[in-house]
C-alpha cells in the first residue's frame, strides 16, 4: 500500500488503519487456499530476494554500530542466511497449520432444540509495535494473515531499512493472492509520534501487541486506549534441584543463558539448591565464564568460585539480555518457588531435577506462563511449541497466554441454530 511520507504521523497511522478495517471484512472470510498461498508466495519472495534483505539489514547494522548500540541489541538486529532462510520457513510453517478461523471450540444443544455453537473467529485489525528484531515483520504478519486480522505493523527505528525489505516480499505475495493490499502495513517512519497514534486509534484499531523492551511496554501500558497483549519483563529462571543430573544441569543451564542472550526467554538468574552446592555450581560457573557471561552471586555462591561479582539487590528483578546471570542459593524446590514468586515476571522458569516429586510440586505450584522440566528456558518460542511462529511470550492472563500464535489471535462468537423456537 503506498503511503504519503509527508503526511503527518497522527493523519498517517489513521488512514493506515482505515484502510485496514476495510480489509477485515474480505480477510474474515478469505479462504485458506488464497491466505496459505500469500505465505508460500511471500515465502519465495523472501529467498529470491535475500540480498536485498541482508543488504537492508547492513545500512541498519551499520547506523546501530554508529549509535553504540549493545553487542546483545545488534545480535537481535543482525539478520544473515540462516535467519533470513528461517524467516521463509516460518511463513511456510504457517501456511502447514490448521485455518483456525471457522474452527468449533464447542458445541451443545439444549433441552428446547436450540443447537449453540462457540466458533473461531479474527480479532480484526491488529497493531504490533516492536523493537530491533526485523524477522517480527515476517513473523506478526504471518500468523495475523493466517488468522483472518489486518495488521499494522511499527518496527523499530533501528530496523526501518530491514523491516521494509521484509514487508516488500510479504506485500507482493499477499497482492499475487488477491488479498487486500492493507492486509498488512508498515509504518514507513521513524517518528515516535506514530506509536502515540496508534495507542490511541480505538475506534480503528482492535488488539496492540507490544514486543521489546520494558521501557516500550511501560510506555504502551500507560497510554494505549486499546487493549494490549503483553509481557512486561522476561526475568526467566532455571532451578538446578539437589537431585539434578550433573550434566544435564550443565548443558541446559549453558543453553538456557548463553544460545541467545537478547531473547525474552534467556535465564537471567540461576538458583541453585544448597545441597548441590559442593557437587553442582562449580562447573556450571565455570561453563558460563568459559563461554564469556558475567555471573553475579551471593556469598555462598562467590565462596566457591571468586570470579564471580557479588550480586546486588536489584540483580534480582533485572532483566539482562545480556551475557550477564545472577546466581543465588535456595533451599529446595519451595525455596526455588518462593525466590520466584517474589522477583519473577511470571514468563519462563524451569526445574531441572530426576525427582518427579519436586519437579510436579514446580510444575503446578508456579503460576508462570511457560514452566519446564529438565528443559532450557529458550524453548519459550512459538515455532518450538508447533505453532509455526508467534507474536511474542504474553505474561496476561486475560485472553492470551504464553506463546501468542494463530488461534491467540482469534476470537469466538456463538452461532445459535433454531427451529422456531420462542423464548417462554
Amino acid at each position: 500500500m503506498t503511503v504519503d511520507l509527508a503526511t503527518d504521523p497522527e493523519t498517517l497511522v489513521r488512514r493506515m488503519a482505515a484502510a485496514a478495517r476495510a480489509a477485515v471484512d474480505r480477510l474474515a472470510i478469505a479462504s485458506t487456499d488464497a491466505k496459505n498461498a500469500a505465505l508460500r508466495e511471500g515465502a519465495a519472495n523472501i529467498r529470491a530476494r535475500g540480498a536485498d534483505i541482508l543488504a537492508a539489514n547492513g545500512l541498519d547494522m551499520a547506523e546501530a554500530e554508529q549509535q553504540g548500540l549493545s553487542a546483545a541489541l545488534r545480535d537481535r538486529l543482525l539478520l544473515n542466511r540462516t535467519r533470513v532462510e528461517a524467516m521463509a520457513k516460518g511463513l511456510e510453517d504457517i501456511a502447514r497449520l490448521a485455518d483456525p478461523v471457522g474452527q468449533i471450540i464447542a458445541e451443545w444443544t439444549r433441552p428446547n432444540g436450540l443447537n449453540i455453537a462457540r466458533v473461531r473467529v479474527p480479532l480484526g485489525v491488529i497493531g504490533v509495535i516492536y523493537e530491533s528484531r526485523p524477522n517480527v515483520t515476517a513473523d506478526a504478519a504471518a500468523l495475523c494473515l493466517k488468522a483472518g486480522n489486518a495488521v499494522i505493523l511499527r518496527g523499530g527505528s533501528e530496523s526501518l531499512h530491514s523491516s521494509q525489505a521484509i514487508y516488500e516480499a510479504l506485500a507482493a505475495g499477499i497482492k499475487s493472492a488477491g488479498l487486500p493490499e492493507a492486509a498488512v502495513q508498515l509504518v514507513p517512519t521513524r517518528d515516535r509520534a506514530a506509536v502515540g497514534a496508534m495507542l490511541r486509534a480505538s475506534d480503528l484499531i482492535d488488539i496492540i501487541v507490544p514486543r521489546g523492551g520494558k521501557s516500550l511496554i511501560e510506555r504502551v501500558i500507560a497510554e494505549s486506549k486499546v487493549p494490549v497483549i503483553k509481557h512486561l519483563d522476561g526475568i526467566c529462571h532455571t532451578y538446578v534441584d539437589g537431585e539434578a543430573n550433573l550434566e544435564m544441569a550443565r548443558k541446559i543451564v549453558l543453553n538456557a543463558k548463553m544460545r541467545r542472550t537478547g531473547v525474552c526467554g534467556a535465564t537471567e538468574t540461576l538458583l541453585i539448591d544448597r545441597r548441590a552446592i559442593a557437587s553442582h555450581l562449580k562447573p556450571i560457573i565455570a561453563d558460563l565464564i568459559a563461554a564469556g557471561c558475567e555471573v553475579r552471586g551471593d556469598e555462598t555462591v562467590r565462596s566457591v568460585d571468586r570470579e564471580v561479582i557479588p550480586a546486588r539487590p536489584e540483580d534480582w528483578d533485572t532483566e539482562y539480555l545480556d551475557a550477564i546471570i545472577s546466581v543465588k542459593t535456595v533451599d529446595g524446590v519451595k525455596g526455588a518457588i518462593e525466590h520466584i514468586r517474589r522477583h519473577g515476571s511470571r514468563h519462563t522458569d524451569s526445574i531441572v531435577t530426576d525427582d518427579a516429586k519436586a519437579a510436579e510440586t514446580f510444575l503446578k505450584e508456579l503460576d508462570s506462563a511457560i514452566v519446564l522440566h529438565n528443559a532450557s528456558t529458550q524453548f519459550a518460542d512459538g515455532g518450538e511449541f508447533g505453532m509455526g511462529a508467534e507474536i511474542g511470550i504474553s505474561t496476561d492472563k486475560l485472553h492470551a497466554r504464553g506463546p501468542v500464535g494463530v488461534e491467540q489471535l482469534t476470537s469466538y462468537k456463538y452461532v445459535v441454530r433454531g427451529a422456531g423456537q420462542v423464548r417462554p
